[in-house]
């Protein structure tokens, strides 16, 4: 009888751990996702643009130096090869880098050269090219293309607009027969709408 009892209370309580759901598996949580780095993808660089930029400069020519600003348009070319950009750009500036006494470069232009590295929604580039200079000294106009090199670096505020600074170094040896040298270094804030 003993027996018919213990067997009966281990069937009893068999039947209430299955009722209860019987053996469950211990749950095993997920490693947390940990999210992934947002990598800014590179912009296209590549169009025409046209715009505008003000700058300031200053200048040694012979034995006058003279500084001021200047203001005018600019338009070119980049072609995105995809960590390189390529281009050319032409600008041409009414200035007042004044010697004193009326004397003055009152013209300025560019033809250049544009290497640069695409950095997403920045281009950092160089420039290498030829400056238009006109300057008026002692009531002579003086009139001259010379070698000029620069630095600079465009954002892209959208598709349709770009704010840029360049910083450029120009030097001419005899600067249009007049026996004197002319040195100028001008930076120019640009804004400029892409086509």
């Amino acid at each position: 009888m003993k027996r018919i009892m213990v067997a009966g209370g281990m069937i009893a309580l068999m039947a209430g751990a299955a009722q209860a759901g019987g053996y469950t598996a211990p749950v095993v949580e997920a490693a947390p996702v940990v999210a992934q780095p947002v990598v800014a993808e590179s912009g296209d660089w590549t169009g025409f643009y046209a715009g505008g930029q003000l700058g300031y400069g200053s200048s040694d020519f012979g034995a006058e130096d003279g500084d001021g600003a200047f203001g005018g348009v600019h338009a070119g070319y980049l072609y995105d090869l995809g960590r390189f950009v390529t281009g050319v750009e032409v600008d041409y500036s009414a200035a007042d880098l004044d010697f004193g006494q009326g004397n003055s470069i009152d013209r300025l232009g560019h033809i250049k050269a544009i290497g640069g590295i695409d950095q997403g929604d920045w281009l950092l580039y160089g420039t290498l090219g030829a400056a238009y200079v006109h300057a008026d000294v002692g009531g002579t106009g003086y009139n001259d293309v010379i070698p000029a090199v620069g630095l600079g670096a465009n954002y892209k505020m959208s598709d349709a607009w770009t704010l840029g600074g360049e910083l450029m170094y120009h030097k001419g040896d005899d600067f249009d027969g007049s026996g004197e040298d002319l040195e100028m270094t001008t930076l120019s804030m640009k804004a400029s709408f892409n086509f």
